[in-house]
């Protein structure tokens, strides 16, 4: 269900995949080859949000926003499954662990790790190219290359599903 709130639609690029039963609705972008999953809700009611170009934002999450704080997710990010993201800041090659909570004003790191179950504060920095992970979340070491590669493995499968479903069930709806 994409709608628009007080006259704000959603501004979705053709070649991002939506799931016919996620919920989108305001001051929403997605850009090229990004992937919503089911039953995940985008609301831009109260500031805008932004998806970067190959992010994918996993099943049963939930993105919003407090009043003047938008929610950035950059290119090539990855939301794990059952995720909430409010009112923070995800930089490059991220990737955000299943079941974790991202709070007003967070900022993740290019290339960084938050585990499954995280709950990162409002304010905190996670820096780049480090896993995090906790309630609340600390850092606990630097990633790896066999990290990197396994995020970029995650990544890019979400990418090829998204492109896959798009192909048929074009914006997820059913032929």
């Amino acid at each position: 269900m994409i709608e628009s709130y007080k006259g704000i639609s959603p501004t979705i690029d053709p070649a991002a995949f939506i799931a016919k039963n996620a919920v989108i609705n305001g001051d929403v972008t997605i850009e090229e080859e990004a992937s919503i999953w089911f039953h995940t809700v985008i609301r831009g009611d109260v500031a805008p949000t932004k998806i970067g170009k190959r992010t994918n934002v996993q099943d049963l999450s939930m993105l919003h926003q407090s009043p003047d704080m938008p929610l950035i997710l950059e290119h090539d990010v990855t939301v794990g499954h059952q995720v909430t993201l409010h009112s923070a800041i995800i930089r490059h090659h991220a990737l955000i662990g299943m079941g974790s909570i991202i709070l007003d004003g967070a900022e993740i790191g290019e290339h960084a790790f938050v585990g499954a179950g995280s709950l990162v504060p409002p304010g905190k920095k996670i820096p780049p190219r480090t896993l995090a992970m906790g309630r609340p979340a600390k850092v606990v070491r630097e990633l790896t290359d066999k990290d990197y590669k396994e995020m970029e493995r995650i990544r890019k499968s979400y990418v090829e599903k998204g492109q896959y479903y798009l192909k048929e069930t074009p914006m997820g709806m059913d032929k």
